[in-house]
């Protein structure tokens, strides 16, 4: 409530600053969530070819090496004070024309509402409050997302109701940015390569080791090499899954090995990926790697990678967990959401061993241009 209040202060500012207002042609993108809702809005960046955002510091690397996007803002420098908010919106007060507002918190809106863009498209989600209804006035149209409908597709609404998810592809940067030198593992290992993400962002969405190592035994008859992806801090995650596993030779540790900006073409370099829902496995989606996503609490129907992808979730548990409304503490236990029962190791397996040639044949060619 404060934030309307503060609105409503601002309004004659507004409204005076409007009569000033020049035509810029200028995109502003208002999106200030993780790395797989940043993967999930690069079809929009691609249509609308160049624009200005407003973003999460944690997508910089990602973000700073796509030439869809130019003058880039980062909500956790301008958020710690009144002031400091203040100084972000009269920035962008008179500096866009449009303005398309893909992450409607609080925040967001009242950034976005204080705007005199002449065209402002705004997401409305089940989270919408009632006194949020005054910044909905400011908008030229609104696109309403529900749990069952794909957050990349209502993003690319913002710009055209017609389009679908089939409408652009994603990506990770555009171009693919390709770092001087990738850790040397990444070529060592035999057969297809299978990355994996230790964890994810979100910590509640954690794979115990025990399914993991149930998993690699039960392709013990493919020649496979894994790797485990991660951030620094998860090496103790890494420690946890060999006191299960033991020390394999064909698990190669990447913890803390790659940067951000560099992950994309090293998940590029892997056959398949498996993971819980993480921005890895959009990562491993806009590089068309095949994904398995094992999926858990996490509503598919709302979001998940939409090229070559296998999904497997829980058994008769209803999703809990969704894009604008996130848990980080789930009712059931990880050992019951992420459970790999004899159907779906299976199934994993048919997956991997129906594109292995198809991969390994791709990986040769890929050497050879």
């Amino acid at each position: 409530m404060n934030y309307v209040i503060l609105f409503l202060l601002f309004l004659p500012v507004k409204w005076v600053m409007k009569l000033l207002h020049p035509r810029t042609g200028k995109n502003l993108v208002i999106q200030t969530a993780k790395i797989g809702d940043f993967v999930n809005i690069t079809p929009l960046l691609a249509h609308l070819q160049k624009s200005d955002a407003l973003l999460s510091r944690s997508v910089a690397p990602l973000a700073e090496r796509d030439d869809t996007l130019e003058t880039l803002w980062y909500i956790e420098d301008h958020k710690s004070s009144l002031i400091k908010k203040f100084r972000l919106i009269w920035q962008f007060l008179n500096r866009y024309d449009n303005i398309y507002l893909l992450h409607p918190n609080n925040l967001n809106l009242f950034i976005a509402a204080c705007c005199n863009a002449s065209n402002k498209q705004f997401l409305t989600t089940y989270k919408r409050k009632a006194y949020q209804d005054i910044f909905y006035l400011t908008a030229s149209g609104v696109v309403s997302h529900e749990k069952n409908t794909l957050t990349v597709e209502n993003y690319l609404k913002l710009a055209d109701r017609s389009f679908t998810k089939e409408s652009y592809p994603t990506h990770a940067t555009r171009p693919l940015w390709q770092p001087e030198r990738l850790p040397e593992e990444i070529y060592s290992g035999q057969g297809a390569r299978i990355g994996f993400s230790i964890t994810a962002g979100n910590q509640a969405k954690t794979i115990p080791p025990a399914i993991w190592k149930t998993l690699f035994d039960s392709l013990d008859d493919l020649p496979c090499t894994f790797y485990a992806f991660g951030a620094p801090n998860e090496q103790t995650r890494m420690q946890e899954l060999f006191k299960v596993t033991g020390e394999r030779e064909n698990i190669v540790n990447l913890i803390g090995k790659l940067p951000l900006e560099s992950l994309p073409a090293a998940i590029g370099e892997m056959d398949f990926y498996v993971a819980s829902d993480s921005g890895n496995v959009y990562i491993a989606d806009a590089q068309q790697v095949p994904v398995i996503l094992i999926y858990g609490p996490c509503s598919v129907e709302e979001q998940r990678p939409l090229g070559d992808v296998l999904l497997i979730g829980p058994d008769h548990i209803a999703p809990s967990s969704f894009v604008f409304e996130a848990l980080y503490q789930f009712h059931h236990p990880a050992e019951q959401l992420y459970k790999l029962d004899a159907r779906k190791l299976n199934d994993i397996h048919d997956f991997i061993s129906a594109r292995l040639d198809k991969q390994l044949a791709r990986r040769k060619n890929k050497r050879t241009i």
